[in-house]
């Protein structure tokens, strides 16, 4: 099968959501796999605008070197260069199957971790009253088996929903210790209830369901990293990915029924010793590219057929603070990697670093809504109607941006 060619959705999404093309017989499974990088990662060192004088002047103690000198960017289109500890993206930036959106973002302006994390991951900015994940509301409930995986210690909210009983943990990337006596105390408390049987058996088997697939192989994870712990929520830091990948795309390539998952990594709060080429972003961002070029290799034929978002809450200030770091600031960069990915450019409409062109005159601008971008990834690879768009994205009455070729 080839990488560029683009099928139309998930085979067995509800056929009332799907176009009459989307239903085609023998179409692959389709996968969506989101990156949540809690903490608010700063995409303008992911995905630097070294063209504009305003970044160095800005930054000048974290601010990248131009493409072709020592430690710096590696340059992307002209416009914007890549931090150099993402090389290993490097190639599938080439083959056009990796690619941002700048200036990306929620309307709403909340600088605060926990309020800005909520509302993306149930998709209503400036709601906070939506119970559950947007990412959740693409499950069957009736549909047997899981249809989902996370990999944090907790089940986050983009997968909290009516259809819980469709989700589980990735085995082994939480590191949560096996119990067996616990394990059977709890069989027989629930088995003493209808209300809760089902759903404790339903987890059990998705338990099963995931150790199965996982039979043919190992995978070993990470320790953890340091940072804000409020901010990350208890997810894993980012020298987790790779090990965590492999797994991932273990359990991918054995089981088709599964088609969602949500990895979680934290560590992005750089508020101090932020760095350049080098320091604790640098240490962040090299495992970070190492595990979504990991992910794309281990997948192999799959990729065709699978997109990766990339998203944190919100980006970081234009300005450098006093203890060479970055705030909490509005606009960010959000990734897109697969293998039908109109990748190899930088989407959206950039509004420039000058001051009057800022949000508040600090932050950078958000031009596009990251629900335009999900919405697109909704439509073009699942092949979602206009009815289930709206569900999905409740709030949202904007357009859709399109993300796959073709």
């Amino acid at each position: 099968m080839s990488l560029h060619r683009r099928h139309l959705l998930l085979a067995s999404l509800p056929a009332a959501l799907l176009s009459p093309r989307a239903r085609a017989a023998g179409a692959p499974p389709k996968r969506w796999i989101v990156v949540l990088l809690r903490g608010a990662i700063d995409g303008l060192s992911v995905c630097a605008p070294y063209a504009e004088a305003d970044y160095a002047r800005e930054r000048p103690g974290i601010a990248l070197p131009p493409p072709g000198q020592e430690g710096g960017l590696l340059d992307l289109d002209g416009r914007f260069g890549l931090h150099p500890a993402l090389a290993p993206l490097q190639p599938l930036w080439a083959a056009g199957q990796f690619g941002f959106v700048q200036a990306c973002g929620a309307p709403t302006s909340s600088r605060s971790h926990f309020e800005a994390q909520d509302e993306l991951e149930t998709g209503t900015p400036g709601v906070k009253t939506t119970p559950d994940g947007w990412l959740a509301r693409l499950l069957e409930g009736d549909q047997a088996g899981v249809q989902a995986v996370y990999t944090a210690p907790t089940r986050p909210k983009l997968l909290s929903g009516p259809a819980s009983a469709r989700v589980a943990a990735l085995p082994g990337a939480t590191r949560t210790p096996e119990r067996p006596a616990l394990g059977a105390a709890l069989d027989r408390l629930y088995a003493q209830d209808p209300r809760y049987a089902a759903t404790w058996q339903a987890a059990q088997s998705g338990r099963s369901q995931m150790a199965g697939a996982l039979e043919a192989g190992q995978g070993m994870n990470g320790a953890m990293t340091g940072g804000d712990p409020a901010a990350d929520r208890g997810a894993p830091g980012a020298n987790t990915l790779p090990a965590t990948a492999r797994r991932l795309a273990q359990v991918l390539r054995a089981d088709p029924t599964l088609r969602f998952a949500c990895v979680e990594l934290g560590g992005w709060d750089t508020h101090a010793r932020q760095g350049a080429a080098q320091g604790q972003l640098a240490g962040r961002l090299a495992p970070l590219g190492q595990g979504l070029a990991t992910l794309a290799q281990s997948l192999g034929p799959l990729w065709a057929d699978t997109v990766v978002t990339v998203i944190s809450e919100f980006g970081r200030t234009v300005a450098e603070n006093g203890t060479g770091g970055t705030d909490h600031g509005h606009g960010n960069a959000l990734w897109l990697l697969g293998g039908a990915v109109r990748g190899g450019q930088v989407l959206g409409a950039w509004p420039g670093l000058e001051s009057a062109a800022r949000f508040q005159g600090r932050d950078l601008a958000v031009t596009t809504d990251y629900r335009a971008v999900l919405a697109g990834v909704a439509a073009q690879h699942l092949g979602l109607r206009e009815t289930a768009l709206a569900t999905l994205f409740p709030s949202y009455s904007g357009g859709r941006l399109p993300v796959l070729r073709g």
